[in-house]
């Protein structure tokens, strides 16, 4: 049953808490390693994911898409949750959390692009206009505002960000073929994912991550990035009526996430970062325009 105003709440809530994911990063990064950080936050996620699914007592269709395609889940989430986030986390650890998350707010223009070469589409010239524009934004707040000079503040963190976005955008075009339950998929993703962290953690993420605040960062990672917030903003998209209303909520979420870094981090946003983000947010306004395959329900960070 359709539900505007539900829809409208749920989308909210989900766009409030994925603002806050830029920060829980930098949190958990202060104390823990990239691969600490995902361990924890994996197997949280895996937790909520299959919680949520036994109370819906669909447990045993999960069960069922593993052992029909074992492989194929275990493909995707080398790609989507490890190497993805492995990429995006080690962006964070080298870079100020205003840039590595603006620059990640790319993966749309980044998906116009790859959409050439694997779905065959062609970019007009406000689609050319866009990127051009969202990668000049790039490189404003990646100069902090010289972008003659080139002179990156982390050359390798500049490049992982752009890079997590290559790996979000494959995933997404891998996604899009599937017909099977959005849920379910992505609960298999985690679950599929959460031994190989183990045992990536251990081997080289400086063991098994320690008591305290950061811990708590992680697990709140875990939570409201990965797994509780992607079911809200699924759930509100399928209630409404509209659903470009709700997608277009996200659109508060960059500027959301500058203000609870400046508030709790104490970063000083830069000016070159907010030219930037209105040189980036009118590109992913012209690709969210374009007509594609539908995408999982996701938000970038």
């Amino acid at each position: 049953m359709k539900d505007d105003q539900r829809a409208l709440l749920l989308g909210l809530c989900a766009v409030l808490l994925w603002s806050t994911a830029a920060t829980a990063f930098k949190l958990a990064l202060a104390e823990l390693s990239v691969l600490q950080l995902l361990f924890v936050a994996v197997w949280v996620s895996a937790a909520a994911l299959l919680g949520t699914l036994a109370w819906q007592g669909r447990l045993g269709l999960l069960w069922r898409e593993l052992r029909a395609a074992p492989l194929g889940f275990l493909a995707m989430a080398a790609l989507n949750p490890l190497l993805y986030y492995s990429v995006l986390l080690a962006a964070y650890d080298r870079l100020p959390a205003q840039q590595a998350q603006t620059i990640n707010y790319t993966w749309a223009i980044t998906l116009a692009l790859l959409s050439i070469p694997v779905l065959g589409q062609r970019l007009g010239f406000r689609d050319w206009l866009a990127i051009v524009f969202g990668y000049l934004g790039v490189v404003i707040i990646a100069t902090e505002g010289a972008p003659f000079s080139l002179a990156f503040s982390s050359g390798v963190g500049v490049t992982l960000a752009l890079g997590s976005t290559v790996i979000w955008a494959v995933f997404w075009l891998l996604s899009a073929r599937s017909k099977g339950d959005a849920a379910i998929s992505l609960a298999a993703y985690f679950v599929c994912a959460a031994p190989i962290s183990l045992v990536l953690c251990l081997l080289w993420g400086g063991g098994l991550p320690p008591s305290g605040g950061a811990l708590a960062s992680a697990v709140y990672v875990g939570l409201f990035e990965m797994g509780f917030t992607w079911l809200l903003w699924s759930t509100a998209l399928r209630v409404a009526s509209n659903v470009s209303r709700v997608g277009n909520l996200i659109f508060l979420s960059p500027m959301l996430s500058l203000v609870f870094i400046a508030l709790i981090l104490g970063e000083v946003i830069h000016p070159a970062t907010l030219l930037g983000l209105a040189l980036i947010l009118p590109g992913i306004v012209v690709q969210q325009g374009r007509p594609a395959p539908e995408p999982p329900d996701k938000a970038p960070q």
